[in-house]
């Protein structure tokens, strides 16, 4: 199963508070999730999907797309939402799991596909984040391989943790699903990149060489 945890899109992106007020890092959120979306949704063949959310624009998208929606009513953090969504996918007898986030829009189904077709039957694959610090997506088989604890600094401890639990982990670098949106840099980086994505659209309207945006809301 895919797992796509979303917390409350409301008080989204803190670390672009710098140069974003609150309803325009709220705009770019809610346009990440719909692209990321979009994509699985377009991805033919793929395993059901579900979203691990408290978040109400993000649950009426998911169930325009007919994606299943996990309650996270606690919406503390991704790994606590991920925790509880594993924990329901054992309940149900699901085998696998694919968590990737919901703020890297430039995600292809292509690179989704690599992901599947890279997992053992037994064991794990690890997705960096572009600076080689984060972990954008985790696949693991049994679905509850090893815990999976994200932040700012997640890929090593999860590299760790996999390789603890001596069955095969592939490490993949995949650009798309490696640019996730948490800097200024960033946001650059999205509206510089090929594409006409919504994201990309949103992030192009901005004169993102006169930072601070709108640093007051």
């Amino acid at each position: 199963m895919i797992l796509i945890p979303v917390k409350d899109l409301r008080t989204a992106k803190q670390r672009l508070a710098g140069v974003l007020n609150q309803s325009a890092r709220t705009q770019l959120a809610q346009a990440m999730i719909h692209d990321v979306l979009a994509t699985v949704a377009g991805w033919s063949n793929r395993p059901e999907a579900a979203v691990v959310t408290c978040d109400s624009f993000t649950v009426h998208l998911a169930a325009q797309y007919r994606f299943q929606i996990i309650p996270d009513n606690e919406n503390r953090s991704e790994t606590d939402a991920i925790e509880h969504a594993t924990a329901f996918c054992e309940s149900r007898g699901i085998q696998s799991t694919l968590v990737i986030p919901g703020d890297i829009p430039l995600v292809q189904v292509s690179e989704l596909e690599q992901i599947i077709e890279a997992g053992p039957a037994r064991g794990s694959v690890l997705v960096p984040a572009a600076d080689g610090r984060g972990t954008n997506a985790v696949l693991r088989s049994p679905a509850a391989l090893f815990p999976l604890k994200f932040g700012n600094d997640s890929f090593k401890p999860h590299l760790t943790a996999a390789m603890a639990t001596g069955l095969p982990c592939t490490t993949l670098c995949l650009p798309g699903i490696a640019l996730d949106i948490d800097t200024p840099d960033d946001l650059r980086k999205l509206a510089s990149s090929p594409g006409e994505t919504r994201s990309q659209r949103l992030a192009r309207q901005w004169d993102l060489a006169e930072f601070p945006l709108a640093a007051n809301e």
